[in-house]
């Protein structure tokens, strides 16, 4: 599995619109890409910061979100929110956990 990590360093108050765009025109589109598997969006509660954390199937899926254009395109959506550019960096997850319930 493989992850696109933003960091998004919103303007003081703005939260609550960047979430909202993620949610009404990043996810939608992100869903849409080959490869995609979920995503994240998380928020600091006493910071104006937020990260975006897309996980991919593959590499390839991964980088072509951003070589292809697709995140540049989305990116620009933020510019009201945003003090300046989102930066994207992919990894590799090499150990995957998931928590299963105990009964």
């Amino acid at each position: 599995m493989y992850a696109g990590v933003v960091n998004y360093e919103l303007k003081p108050g703005k939260k609550y619109e960047a979430t909202r765009i993620w949610k009404d025109s990043f996810l939608p589109v992100a869903q849409k890409q080959g490869g995609f598997k979920g995503a994240l969006w998380l928020v600091a509660p006493d910071m104006d910061k937020a990260i975006g954390i897309e996980l991919w199937e593959i590499d390839l899926a991964a980088s072509s979100f951003d070589s292809s254009g697709v995140f540049q395109q989305l990116a620009t959506k933020f510019q009201a929110v945003l003090t300046g550019p989102p930066v994207r960096e992919e990894y590799q997850a090499t150990v995957q956990y998931e928590a299963t319930a105990k009964v």
